[in-house]
């Protein structure tokens, strides 16, 4: 990349041993049962978006919980360029492609969803969504794909949800609002919102349940949150973790999936872990 003073390389650097939920316990950025949900709900096969601005920590998120993927299990990864590390041994890696000098061969993200339905997946996990894939992978999920990942840019969970109808409309299907978030709301079942502080730590604010719609408004319910109180004095923030007092309906799937959580987890005003 050039600028007009010189110019600039920006490299993406990767740990050679991956992350885990104990490291992200350790960092602070969570607390220990919102992890112990988080792993529950990826073994029975929840459609989880994961939200967060740049640098926030979504790709990495994304990778720890996917160790929790079963080995008997085939996954097909999307993306644009290859930051996934996935543990399994049944893992199809499937990358974009830019045009030739010619402006030909190209192969975008949604050429690669539209292929991965063919490679008969148990999950397909994308990156990002950013374009018109995310129609496609919408589908996917609504079609027994179920427990399939992905991120996307945003600024809270609410706004993640906003993000999506309007990359569908943008990508030119006439589809009416309404039908959108119907579609939305049928193919995910979580919402992980994670943030990059002020002081350089990252924090996952927010784990919110998507319940289906009221109207034409898609409603949620938070089931996890992190509360900042003020900063000690060493600039760093401080706050705490708490569960907001619901019990997901999702309860009962993690049970028919042999995962069984006590309701006391998710008792009303229960500080988690105090998070430095």
């Amino acid at each position: 990349m050039w600028t007009r003073a010189c110019p600039i390389l920006s490299i993406r650097r990767f740990r050679r041993s991956a992350l885990s939920i104990d490291h992200l316990l350790e960092f602070g950025t969570l607390a220990p049962e919102m992890g112990q949900f988080l792993t529950a709900c990826i073994r029975a096969r929840l459609n989880m978006l994961i939200t967060g601005g740049t640098g926030s920590g979504k790709t990495t998120l994304l990778n720890i919980l996917s160790r929790y993927i079963s080995n008997e299990e085939r996954v097909v990864t999307i993306e644009d360029s290859a930051e996934l590390m996935l543990q399994q041994p049944h893992v199809v890696r499937l990358e974009t492609r830019p045009p030739n000098i010619e402006g030909r061969g190209q192969i975008n993200q949604r050429d690669l969803v539209r292929n991965a339905l063919r490679m008969r997946p148990d999950r397909i996990i994308v990156g990002e969504v950013r374009g018109d894939e995310v129609l496609d992978m919408l589908q996917a999920m609504n079609t027994g794909h179920d427990g399939s990942l992905t991120t996307i840019h945003s600024n809270g969970p609410r706004d993640a949800l906003h993000r999506l109808e309007n990359l569908v409309l943008m990508a030119g299907h006439e589809l009416p609002e309404r039908g959108i978030r119907e579609q939305v709301t049928s193919a995910l079942d979580l919402v992980v919102h994670v943030s990059r502080m002020a002081d350089g730590t990252r924090k996952l604010l927010s784990i919110q349940e998507l319940l289906g719609m009221e109207g034409p408004v898609v409603t949620m319910q938070e089931v996890f949150r992190y509360l900042p109180s003020g900063h000690d004095s060493a600039g760093k923030i401080t706050g705490h973790f708490e569960a907001n007092g619901v019990v997901p309906r999702c309860l009962e799937r993690l049970r028919l999936a042999g995962v069984e959580l006590p309701t006391s987890l998710f008792e009303r005003g229960r500080r988690l872990m105090r998070a430095a």
